[in-house]
C-alpha cells in the first residue's frame, strides 16, 4: 500500500471479481479463489473509498459523511481494510497499525464501544463449490460409470444403487 503526505492510500481489486452492488451490501465474487464476500455497508463504502488516492484519514471522513454519524474512528477503517485485505479485496496488503493487529469485531466493539456497533464493518465469505463440485449426483437407479456419480456413493454395474 503507497502512501502520500495525507496517509496510507489503499487500492481495492477489482480484476477477477464479479460485483453485485445491493441497497446495503455489496456482494463480490472472487472467480480465482471461488469464494463469495458480502460486505455490510460499512465494509463496502470503505472499499469503494480504496481508489489508491483516498488515505485512511480520509476514508473516515467520508463514512462520517455516508453514514450520518458521529464521528467515525480511524480504527473502524483499519479494521475493515484488515478484514479487506486478509480477503484478497485489496491490490495490496495492508498492515494495520500495532494496537489494532489481530483485533476481532467483538474487541473492537470493546474499544469503540457499544455504540459503535452498527459501524463496525463485517466481511463474510464463503467457499464457493466449481462447477464440478456443484453438479447434481445421480438418483438411485440411474446410469452411472463411477461412485462418485451416485448420491449414495455406490455405482453397482452400471446402475446407482
Amino acid at each position: 500500500m503507497k502512501q502520500n503526505a495525507g496517509g496510507r492510500v489503499p487500492r481495492a481489486r477489482t480484476e477477477g471479481l464479479v460485483i453485485q452492488e445491493l441497497p446495503d451490501e455489496v456482494l463480490v465474487y472472487d472467480r480465482d479463489r471461488d469464494k463469495a464476500h458480502c460486505l455490510n455497508q460499512t465494509a463496502a463504502l470503505v472499499w469503494k473509498y480504496c481508489d489508491g488516492k483516498t488515505t485512511v484519514t480520509n476514508i473516515a471522513k467520508r463514512l462520517e459523511s455516508d453514514l450520518k454519524t458521529g464521528r467515525v474512528d480511524e480504527k473502524v477503517v483499519w479494521f475493515a481494510l484488515s478484514q479487506l485485505s486478509k480477503d484478497h479485496l485489496l491490490e495490496e496488503n495492508v498492515t494495520p497499525p500495532a494496537l489494532l493487529a489481530g483485533m476481532s469485531r467483538r474487541e473492537m466493539v470493546r474499544v469503540l464501544g457499544v455504540a459503535a456497533v452498527v459501524a463496525i464493518p463485517l466481511v463474510t465469505s464463503i467457499v464457493a463449490p466449481t462447477p464440478a463440485q456443484a453438479a447434481t449426483c445421480l438418483p438411485s437407479g440411474s446410469a452411472c460409470t463411477a461412485s462418485a456419480q451416485c448420491c449414495s456413493g455406490i455405482c453397482n454395474a452400471g446402475t446407482c444403487a
